[in-house]
């Protein structure tokens, strides 16, 4: 009785060592992929020493989307509409807990309700800190690949990535596997990584280099290189103001001067069902200076097939993005983007062309925030009407995107 009575005691007293234990931080510790743990949101529970921690964490954001297609594509035989994939959803519905364990292990696991199949868990891994240096990492997390996808889930400056990153190329020729796309996203592997003289950092790792949906041991050896068909990914970053944060603009960081000019390289070996071999590299910049965020990105693919396939062409593609958002008042803060890439391959005349602009609301002292953009996917130089028609298969001209989301 005498311990039961003891717990409830401590109980009690948690919220006033939480709230010690959660004030603010000029570079909030975002490295969950989610919300911060080190500033003012909820709570965390710490041991006095520092060395235990344990935050539980939920993001959920619910969007109205709406989308009109162009007639290429569409098939009126089927009562096909332009208006097309609109209406309401969730999009993230993240419940997960983070934290630290004898001071040398971090720790992450989360699931993804919206999602379905294996990547419902969307994260889980750990993390021991030889020193700031030198860390391992090992679980599923997401790849040392591009600033934009790096970004914490609800701290992005627009309610949806950059299409040149997230959209499959397209393919002269009929595969049993998936077009790939610029973005490797979450995947299961291990990764090195630290931090030198506070300013440069590295990673690279081995994954499986099947996404965030596969959550098993399916790869074998390469025919063509015999090495272990995974995902070889590093990324190196300089940040001469110290660690940037994974934020695109926040209100709790309005007095803040980070800069982050970073390249990264990966190879994805046998990467789509044994078919090609593919290729990428990309040079990021973002600068968060006070009231200001500023990116940009540049992303180029090889794709060569594998021998199997018995196919000789090889085919490059590029994309790459440049946005900004200004806080004109604590809560408001607009936001530009332009966007483009070469989807039907840097042989082939004609990219995509995609503005877009938006503005972020935030709540103030109830961590709800509200986006909106709107964005316009044009098609420019393209040699042939045929080229310029397979160009945006599948994607919408006009997308106007509306978000509310919490998270703790």
């Amino acid at each position: 009785m005498n311990t039961i009575c003891k717990t409830l005691l401590g109980l009690t007293c948690l919220p006033a060592s939480i709230h010690a234990q959660t004030t603010a931080s000029d570079t909030p510790d975002m490295e969950n992929g989610v919300v911060s743990i080190a500033e003012n949101r909820a709570f965390t529970i710490r041991s006095k020493d520092g060395n235990f921690s344990f935050k539980p964490y939920l993001l959920v954001n619910t969007s109205f989307e709406a989308n009109y297609y162009d007639d290429e594509g569409l098939d009126k035989a089927y009562n096909q509409d332009n208006i097309a994939n609109s209406g309401f959803a969730i999009r993230h519905a993240v419940l997960g807990f983070t934290g630290r364990a004898f001071g040398k292990i971090d720790y992450n696991l989360c699931i993804n309700a919206a999602a379905s199949g294996q990547a419902l868990l969307q994260q889980a891994w750990i993390d021991y800190t030889v020193r700031p240096e030198l860390r391992f990492r090992a679980g599923k997390f997401k790849t040392p690949f591009s600033h934009a996808y790096l970004t914490a889930l609800g701290e992005t400056l627009m309610p949806s990535l950059p299409t040149s990153l997230t959209t499959a190329v397209i393919l002269p020729h009929s595969l049993n596997a998936v077009n790939p796309n610029f973005a490797t996203g979450f995947d299961l592997g291990v990764e090195i990584h630290g931090l030198l003289k506070n300013k440069w950092g590295y990673e690279a790792g081995l994954f499986n280099g099947t996404g965030i949906s596969v959550n098993t041991a399916t790869k074998t050896l390469s025919d063509d290189y015999h090495i272990p068909s995974l995902l070889y990914a590093g990324r190196f970053t300089f940040m001469p103001k110290g660690p940037m944060p994974a934020t695109q603009g926040s209100p709790r960081m309005l007095h803040s001067d980070k800069m982050l000019v970073g390249v990264s390289v990966s190879y994805n070996v046998e990467s789509e069902n044994e078919s090609t071999n593919d290729f990428r590299a990309g040079l990021e910049f973002a600068w968060l200076k006070n009231r200001l965020y500023l990116a940009g990105e540049m992303y180029y693919m090889n794709m060569q097939f594998t021998r199997r396939q018995k196919i000789s062409e090889v085919y490059d593609f590029l994309g790459g993005y440049v946005q900004a958002g200004y806080f004109v008042t604590r809560r408001i803060q607009p936001a530009l983007r332009y966007d483009f890439m070469n989807r039907n391959g840097m042989d082939t005349k004609g990219f995509l062309n995609m503005p877009a602009i938006g503005c972020n609301y935030f709540f103030t002292g109830c961590n709800v925030k509200l986006q909106a953009m709107y964005q316009y996917t044009g098609r420019v130089k393209h040699e042939t009407q045929l080229d310029r028609d397979n160009d945006d298969l599948g994607l919408s001209v006009h997308k106007g995107i509306v978000i509310l989301q919490y998270s703790f």
